[in-house]
């Protein structure tokens, strides 16, 4: 006979003793089992009991200000925490950074696939998500204090490759949430935002022989729930506890919300537009950089603008947002609801989404900073003498195609304003966030570059990239002056070529038709042709070849125009600001010896960026092709010009000669 498993949250944390690992649910401010947290306070508080717990979580789960985990923080319950992020338990960060409880920040996608492998019974994770960042154990271990001193990560080489060894720690209770119960502990989620980890969690401590105990909104009849709406099956779940609606929000900031539960499709197209401030011109500017076709994830504060932009520059259609928590499609939410999605197309566990992110599945990710420094190496877990934790970050920045950091140029009372078109900086922020050395390394800029990945850094003033010599300076917004309001706020001189000024269409308050860019709309506008000296000019300064589909698109554009001029042209190409994904040049190459060998009776170009020619030269010779790639326009022309006449010339002789 089946037992009926509903009892009182009281009665279900009677169960936990102590020592025990505990496991909790939620994102950020979304899907908190906050009843299970209030009554393990609550029993603490009053007998003393149970201490010494092991907390285990993944992102953080609270508002910061002492709800969710945030509860957990008197002295003698935690002993050990094992998260992904410490900045929504302040307390909790607290006592870690004051030596009272052991702790290690860990990866988020690692701590959640490691759920899987407590449930498999599998003796931990190998990954290359942490190496050569503050986890990696020849940079700490991702250890938080001194006081904690056991190795749970190890470097391991595998087939002549290094690997993170990370070891799972077996879960004896784990607390989950759902919407719908039946008697027998079997739960749905219809009215959840996300459904996160609570399979794995339930049954890594049910393969433990811990408990798992499941708070919900309310109890169903046997046979109510469909099969395929049972998200954690009852054989898996000890106890059931109805919590109070106010305990059972949505989020803390919104009770329910059917459209991010994915019970209903409401209209985006008159979302309210950001106002034209600082935050909208990094997410402007980061905009330029998605790629069409392609997965994107974004991160919290700064980035999360890039949404909105999005929808208002009418993009959304042409790209799939993500989210870590495991929301694909729709508008990404924001504030109390971030992680969640509007109109979602798809609701994945948050390890199926790191699986899918950490097998490079994402084309595209724009994330926050709080400190960068020469090597363009980036800290967001540690700093100020704060606890903030990873998060995602290190998952996502380390195995995305390209990222984009975004951010203010300083923090701490900054105030800008964008009056006619350009930046009027009012008052400078009081700390810099472009300094010598991080505090603490959560983004490698030389792994990155080992790896040739792709990274630029954009803030309200300026933009950096990440070149092979260091970072760069490549940009600089309207009103800008370099000395004045970028070196003189830096503790390092970064690399300044020949900068350019930002989209000039930023830094106004109206549509900057940013899909036509997006999507090569105006790519023909960037070719001009004189039939006098029968000369084919291109333009690509400051556009961004992406996909082999920009190639297509691009060599399209070119062969219409030759056929146009109707015999074989002289073609000059200008290069500066181009930037092309390390993935294309030996396809971008193949494009030049097509129109060579069909359309152009000579070819030059010209790019200032040192690394780009290079590059560019090394392609075009596997391609056989002569690698005529200056840095001056000048000289791009004259080699052209020379070329002309001494064709020229060897004409007259053979006609001379006949």
């Amino acid at each position: 006979m089946k037992k009926n498993k509903v009892i009182s949250a009281r009665e279900a944390i009677a169960l936990i003793r102590e020592n025990d690992v505990v496991t909790t649910t939620g994102f950020v401010q979304s899907c908190i089992p906050e009843a299970l947290h209030a009554a393990l306070e609550e029993r603490f508080v009053e007998t003393g009991s149970p201490k010494n717990l092991t907390l285990i979580m993944t992102a953080g789960a609270g508002d910061s200000k002492g709800l969710g985990t945030g509860r957990l923080h008197h002295e003698g319950l935690l002993g050990r925490v094992i998260a992904a992020n410490f900045g929504r338990m302040p307390k909790v960060a607290q006592a870690a950074k004051e030596n009272r409880i052991r702790g290690y920040n860990l990866p988020q996608g690692v701590i959640s696939q490691l759920y899987r492998a407590c449930a498999a019974g599998q003796p931990g994770l190998f990954s290359k998500v942490g190496l050569h960042t503050y986890v990696d154990p020849r940079h700490g271990g991702g250890r938080v204090n001194d006081l904690t001193s056991d190795d749970i990560v190890k470097v391991v080489e595998v087939d002549g490759e290094e690997w993170l060894f990370y070891t799972a720690t077996k879960i004896d209770v784990a607390f989950i949430r759902g919407t719908s119960a039946d008697p027998h502990g079997n739960i749905s989620m219809e009215k959840e935002a996300l459904t996160l980890d609570v399979l794995a969690q339930a049954m890594a401590a049910r393969n433990n022989g811990g408990i798992v105990i499941a708070q919900v909104e309310r109890i169903v009849d046997d046979g109510f729930l469909l099969p395929k709406d049972v998200r954690v099956p009852g054989i898996l779940v000890d106890c059931v506890v109805v919590a109070e609606p106010e305990m059972h929000r949505m989020n803390y900031g919104v009770m329910h919300n059917p459209a991010l539960a994915g019970q209903i499709r409401v209209p985006v197209a008159n979302m309210a537009k950001m106002p034209l401030d600082a935050r909208k011109v990094i997410a402007r500017r980061a905009a330029f950089e998605l790629p069409p076709n392609g997965v994107v994830n974004l991160g919290v504060g700064a980035p999360e603008g890039i949404s909105a932009v999005a929808n208002e520059e009418r993009v959304t259609p042409y790209i799939t947002l993500t989210t870590e928590a495991g929301a694909v499609g729709g508008v990404l939410a924001s504030g109390s609801s971030f992680g969640a999605a509007t109109n979602a197309d798809c609701i994945i566990d948050q390890n199926q989404m790191f699986d899918f992110y950490d097998g490079g599945g994402l084309d595209m990710t724009c994330l926050g900073m709080a400190e960068c420094d020469e090597e363009g190496n980036v800290n967001t877990s540690s700093f100020g003498g704060k606890l903030n934790g990873c998060g995602g970050f290190i998952n996502i920045s380390q195995n995305a195609r390209s990222v984009v950091f975004a951010g203010t140029f300083t923090v701490g009372g900054l105030d800008v304003a964008i009056e006619d078109g350009r930046l009027v900086i009012r008052q400078e922020g009081r700390s810099r966030k472009f300094i010598r050395q991080v505090e603490q390394n959560t983004f490698s800029g030389p792994y990155a570059k080992q790896r040739s990945q792709p990274v630029i850094y954009v803030t309200e003033r300026c933009v950096f990239e990440l070149t092979p010599d260091g970072l760069e300076l490549t940009e600089i917004a309207p009103g800008v002056d370099i000395h004045r309001d970028i070196l003189a706020h830096m503790d390092f001189k970064p690399i300044i070529n020949r900068p350019k000024m930002m989209d000039i269409r930023i830094f106004r308050d109206e549509p900057m038709d940013l899909l036509a860019d997006l999507l090569n709309l105006n790519l023909c506008e960037r070719v001009s042709y004189d039939a006098d000296r029968n000369m084919l000019f291109l333009n690509l300064e400051g556009w961004h070849c992406r996909s082999k589909e920009d190639i297509a698109d691009l060599r399209k554009v070119l062969v219409d125009a030759c056929e146009k001029a109707g015999k074989r042209v002289k073609s000059v190409v200008n290069h500066d600001g181009f930037k092309l994904s390390e993935s294309l040049y030996d396809d971008y190459a193949e494009m030049i010896q097509y129109l060579l060998e069909n359309y152009y009776e000579t070819t030059t170009r010209y790019a200032t960026n040192a690394f780009l020619r290079l590059k560019m030269q090394e392609a075009l010779k596997r391609r056989g092709v002569a690698p005529h790639v200056f840095e001056r326009k000048e000289d791009a022309h004259a080699f052209l010009e020379a070329t002309a006449n001494a064709a020229n010339l060897a004409r007259r002789s053979e006609t001379a000669a006949a």
